[in-house]
C-alpha cells in the first residue's frame, strides 16, 4: 500500500523535529554533570583521598554505612538534581532532611566529617553536592572490594 504525499511529509517532519529536540537538548541544557575522577586535582589535590578515607572509616565501623551514603545521594538527587540541598541546615526543623520523603535518611555525620577535613585543607573549594557524590561512589567501592 502506497502512502500519500502528505502522510510522508508529516513523518519526515516528526523525525526532523525529534532529532532537533534530541540533539538540541544536549547542546542547550542549562546544567551538565562536570564531576569526574580527578576533577579537583589542581584546586584541591587531596579532595578525593580525604573523602575516600572518611568513607572507609565509616564503612569499616559499620558496613551498612555504604547503603546509607548511597541512599543519601539518591535523596539529594531525586527531585531537583544533585545539588547538596539535603545538607542545608535552617533554623528549626524545616531542613530538607526532615521532609517526609527523606524520613530515615542518614549519613550526614560522614559527610560533615569529610566537609570539615576538606574545609581545613581547601576552604571553599569542594562543593557539598560533590562530597555527597564522591562519598556514595567510595562507599559502593569500599563495600564491593570488602575494605572493612
Amino acid at each position: 500500500m502506497r502512502r500519500g504525499v502528505g502522510e510522508s511529509k508529516s513523518n519526515y517532519l516528526f523525525i526532523a523535529t525529534f532529532l532537533v529536540l534530541f540533539i538540541g537538548n544536549d547542546q542547550l541544557s542549562l546544567s551538565k554533570a562536570q564531576l569526574h575522577f580527578g576533577f579537583y586535582s589542581k584546586t584541591c589535590p587531596s579532595a578525593e583521598s580525604i573523602v575516600r578515607n572518611v568513607v572507609q572509616r565509616a564503612v569499616t565501623r559499620d558496613p551498612g554505612n555504604a547503603a546509607v551514603l548511597l541512599r543519601l545521594h539518591f535523596h539529594d538527587c531525586f527531585v531537583e538534581g544533585c545539588d547538596g540541598s539535603i545538607l542545608i541546615k535552617h533554623a528549626g526543623n524545616d531542613d530538607e532532611r526532615f521532609a517526609p520523603g527523606n524520613a530515615g535518611v542518614g549519613g550526614f555525620d560522614v559527610i560533615d566529617n569529610a566537609k570539615s577535613e576538606l574545609e581545613r585543607l581547601c576552604p571553599g573549594v569542594v562543593s557539598c553536592a560533590d562530597i555527597v557524590a564522591l562519598a556514595a561512589r567510595d562507599a559502593v567501592v569500599a563495600v564491593t572490594l570488602h575494605i572493612f
